[in-house]
């Protein structure tokens, strides 16, 4: 069961974490979720936004992390990180953070840097080349490279900047998302006359296979372009900029 949420059409992102919603537009204004509407999350231009336990990060539009000083009466402001260039962002797993720059190098931020309010962050760096989209839970790490090869590593950023420390997963996919219980879902690209992304669940994770054993085929009306799972809830981002909150 799906429903539309209030909006004008112009979303391009969202990301949803222990019950907190955000998303950034094609302006790159970033927004929360407020009740069943969106409002503005501070002032500073973000092209991509991420909320988890090491709170909400963003990469504006030079590249730069960003990372929360304070969020009171709904205005956030934002320090920027000086000295390393990202595309991507993910805020989830045990509080640490990691990311993904130009030439698909991952970079990672243990728990305790992530937590410290520092404008110079030294971060963690992997192999460039590896994974060009990079999702964390608790239960583990999900990632994609420029072929669409699926990856899984268990949860430690150190862990995931090493490509001998993920395994293959079955599939292709443009992207991956992790929600804080686990449950993974990937964007897939039919080239087919319908030429759409669909998301598909990933089924059979456990803790004896954290990588579970398939996928789900999940029939869709709109064309979807980002998906982010939390609580139950899958949120939808549609080709024309859309917000589709659906529940399994």
């Amino acid at each position: 069961r799906c429903v539309f949420l209030c909006g004008n059409g112009i979303f391009t992102q969202i990301d949803a974490d222990r019950g907190m919603v955000v998303m950034t537009d094609k302006n790159s204004s970033a927004f929360f979720l407020s009740g069943s509407c969106w409002s503005k999350l501070g002032s500073v231009p973000l092209k991509h936004v991420s909320v988890g336990p090491a709170g909400i990060w963003g990469v504006d539009q030079q590249n730069k992390a960003l990372f929360p000083f304070s969020f009171f009466f709904f205005v956030m402001l934002f320090f920027v990180s000086s000295g390393l260039e990202l595309k991507q962002v993910d805020a989830g797993g045990q509080g640490q953070v990691v990311g993904v720059a130009k030439g698909d190098t991952i970079h990672c931020l243990t728990a305790n840097k992530a937590s410290s309010i520092k404008e110079i962050i030294n971060w963690t760096s992997g192999i460039a080349g590896f994974l060009i989209y990079i999702s964390c839970a608790p239960t583990g790490c999900w990632g994609v490279n420029a072929q669409q090869s699926i990856f899984f590593t268990v949860n430690s950023c150190l862990r995931a900047l090493s490509p001998g420390n993920w395994i293959q997963v079955d599939g292709e996919a443009v992207n991956v998302e992790v929600g804080s219980d686990g449950n993974v879902f990937v964007m897939i690209y039919f080239k087919a006359a319908t030429k759409k992304h669909l998301p598909l669940p990933r089924t059979g994770i456990s803790d004896q296979v954290p990588q579970g054993t398939g996928w789900k085929k999940i029939e869709m009306s709109v064309k979807i372009k980002h998906a982010s799972y939390d609580l139950g809830y899958m949120w939808l981002v549609t080709e024309e900029g859309f917000i589709v909150k659906c529940t399994k």
